[in-house]
């Protein structure tokens, strides 16, 4: 198994630049149009997640992904890419729910470990998942290491 994942060690850190990269986009957008743009939370949330998708699929369609031959065009990969993330963001949500309505554990800090630290980690697996295998797939399986 060490070999495997140390094969994959330039793909996971590929994968990791882009979303810290998406994340500062959607968080530097969020804050921006929250405080001197004055929109409204909802508002400013939705396009500062489209935002950070659209700069994390970027980074892995020209950096992580960039040699995986795409069988679709451009549109589908982002509109697939679209959808893993917004699977990732359901299953954030998912644990807060949980958490804070099914377990009662209703604190502030209850909250943020159950959304932004259990949620957060269980979606990054799902959209590095969804990401290598959904969306950048490939005819010819990556290489292996010897």
């Amino acid at each position: 198994m060490a070999p495997r994942l140390r094969a994959m060690g330039p793909e996971l850190l590929g994968f990791a630049a882009a979303g810290i990269c998406a994340y500062a986009a959607d968080l530097g957008l969020f804050v921006w149009l929250r405080g001197p743009m004055g929109w409204d939370p909802l508002s400013a949330k939705a396009l500062s997640f489209v935002a950070g998708c659209s700069v994390a699929y970027a980074g892995n369609a020209l950096g992580t992904y960039r040699r995986r031959s795409a069988d679709v065009s451009r549109m589908r990969q982002y509109a697939v890419f679209f959808a893993v993330n917004i699977a990732g963001a359901l299953v954030q949500l998912l644990c807060l729910a949980v958490s804070h309505y099914g377990l009662g554990l209703t604190s502030q800090r209850a909250d943020t470990v159950s959304g932004a630290g259990v949620g957060m980690a269980l979606a990054t697996v799902l959209r590095f998942w969804g990401t290598r295998t959904l969306v950048f797939r490939t005819s010819i399986p990556p290489a292996k290491a010897a």
